[in-house]
């Protein structure tokens, strides 16, 4: 049987309005795939068993990506870690176990570089997973998402089934969240260098130290990869699903641009895209995170893919966005 995603193929974005899941609507629609299925959390809730096995059953989607979580920062991992490890695990348990059930052909599950250990070599490899321990500030999240990766290789070995899961690396771009508190380290900077350019504020406190060393991709090119991925043809995806457990790696594939930079350095770059001529003064005494987390992306690039957008000019698109949002709320 021929799995390879088709025109006509009918396609579920689970999570369709994150950042993410925006972004994969986006390039499915470019690409010409019209027989979309969405659902907003009012119209089904995907914490709740039976209200997805039933969507399943009606609907018999012949495709699923998998963005649906509950994401945030630092701080918002700090404060809510009973829902980031309880919203996580039934999201991704309920679709997962109601696309077997229903004969999805592939399912996309997304997933986060947070699984990596803590002190993982750098860059790291899809093998590293569960080779040390994690980083403390984002382990109910961590954990929740390795578990999905899990139960893709338990299904596909037992039940052989087509579920691939991916690892971005950090992400940004149109759709992202801006929020005070629970925003990503690029939407977060952006606001606060943007009101302090605002407020002609002489100075802009960033957490931590400015050391550590992040790597950012256009939340466009990461959408460009996962369809890349779901229209790979038969004798290229199945070997990356770990079927039989041969060759010991999961049915994971590290999705990033190769290349990281300092914080300091990050904020340097949303200084000058935002125009602000202000000093930047880093807080100490706040947590950095894992010290570095760069993707080794070798098993992607194999596959034929690469990224296209480069990092400041990514910036001043999602600025361009940030500001248009702002203005229109």
């Amino acid at each position: 049987m021929d799995y390879q995603l088709k025109p006509e193929s009918k396609i579920y974005i689970a999570g369709h309005r994150g950042l993410v899941g925006s972004a994969v609507v986006r390039n499915l629609q470019d690409k010409g795939f019209e027989n979309l299925l969405t659902r907003t959390h009012a119209e089904l809730d995907l914490t709740k068993q039976q209200a997805v096995e039933d969507f399943f059953a009606t609907e018999e989607p012949d495709y699923v990506f998998l963005a649906a979580a509950k994401v945030g920062g630092i701080l918002a991992n700090n404060e809510y870690p009973a829902e980031f490890i309880r919203d996580n695990l039934a999201i991704q348990t309920n679709i997962i176990h109601a696309a077997y059930k229903s004969g999805v052909k592939r399912l996309l599950f997304l997933g986060s570089s947070c699984i990596y250990p803590k002190l993982a070599p750098q860059p790291m490899k899809e093998e590293h997973l569960l080779t040390g321990p994690l980083e403390p500030t984002n382990r109910p999240y961590a954990l929740a998402k390795i578990a999905g990766i899990e139960m893709c290789w338990s299904y596909n070995r037992q039940y052989k089934t087509q579920f691939l899961a991916v690892m971005p690396t950090n992400l940004y771009g149109p759709g992202d969240n801006y929020h005070p508190q629970n925003s990503h380290v690029i939407p977060a900077l952006l606001r606060k260098f943007h009101e302090a350019k605002l407020t002609n504020s002489p100075t802009v406190t960033v957490w931590g130290t400015g050391t550590p060393r992040r790597e950012f991709m256009y939340s466009e090119d990461m959408a460009d990869a996962c369809v890349f991925l779901m229209g790979l043809e038969d004798a290229k995806f199945v070997p990356l699903l770990g079927q039989d457990r041969s060759e010991g790696l999961p049915p994971l594939v590290n999705i990033g641009v190769g290349e990281d930079l300092t914080i300091a350095e990050l904020a340097g770059l949303v200084k000058k895209v935002t125009g602000y001529v202000g000093e930047i003064v880093f807080d100490t005494g706040k947590p950095d995170g894992t010290p570095r987390k760069l993707l080794d992306v070798s098993r992607l690039s194999a596959l034929g893919w690469k990224p296209l957008m480069h990092l400041e000019p990514g910036l001043r698109s999602a600025y361009e966005w940030f500001i248009h949002y702002e203005a229109a709320r």
